[in-house]
């Protein structure tokens, strides 16, 4: 198999609840090389998210292969789809999902309370996950106190402890002003050039996608153009 990072060949999903069936993707098709920042793009009900919770792992397709690192995902066993979302992928959303009243270094570290290390490693690799994403000092700040800038930084600083191939977001400056968003873009660069980590950004802000070095346009299921 030629060297790919992620590949889709013919993925179709369908929701059939029985008094309706949608067709969220349609027969498609794609390849991406690792260290790519890809920015998926579409309007609601395009298949955005669908793609996103396949390439995440978090669902499987009805018909077609992903394959993710060059493992058919389809065939692998629920341990080591676990594995490959706990050390392989990491999660940024919207609305950042951290626990209230609690520091962003215990946000930080929750990946890591599933790994065999001990609490002084513990804090040690969430520290430095900080001070990447330039929250240094700012460890023992309650979510409550930190800005949405702040925030946002925590949860990618959380995504990045297991130290990841890949790092999946889903409108992540939904919630940001505009120059704080351009701050995290900046910073997802710096991950993609520096740190080498794959990027895929889904997104319908066409600002956001114009800081990604490819682009997926989607049109109810179905890839309706590229760029590069």
């Amino acid at each position: 198999m030629e060297n790919n990072f992620i590949k889709f060949e013919n993925i179709t999903k369908i929701y059939d609840t029985g008094e309706t069936r949608v067709v969220a993707l349609n027969n498609i098709s794609y390849s991406l090389r690792e260290v790519s920042f890809l920015a998926i793009m579409g309007p609601s009900g395009s298949g955005k998210s669908t793609l996103m919770n396949i390439i995440g792992c978090l669902d499987k397709p009805t018909s077609g292969k992903y394959f993710f690192e060059g493992d058919e995902v389809s065939t692998l066993d629920k341990n080591k789809l676990a594995r490959i979302r706990n050390k392989k992928i990491g999660f940024v959303f919207q609305n950042f999902n951290l626990l209230p009243r609690t520091s962003a270094l215990e946000n930080t570290e929750l990946p890591l309370l599933y790994s065999n290390i001990s609490g002084k490693q513990r804090i040690q690799i969430a520290r430095q996950a900080l001070s990447l994403v330039g929250l240094e000092g700012r460890e023992h700040h309650r979510t409550n106190q930190l800005s949405g800038g702040e925030q946002q930084r925590v949860a990618i600083a959380r995504a990045l402890v297991n130290n990841p191939s890949l790092l999946l977001a889903d409108e992540p400056t939904g919630n940001l002003d505009t120059k704080t968003g351009a701050e995290i873009l900046e910073l997802f660069r710096k991950l993609n050039e520096e740190k080498k980590i794959t990027l895929i950004v889904v997104t319908h802000d066409a600002e956001i996608a114009r800081h990604a070095h490819q682009r997926l346009y989607l049109r109810d299921g179905e890839i309706v153009k590229e760029e590069k």
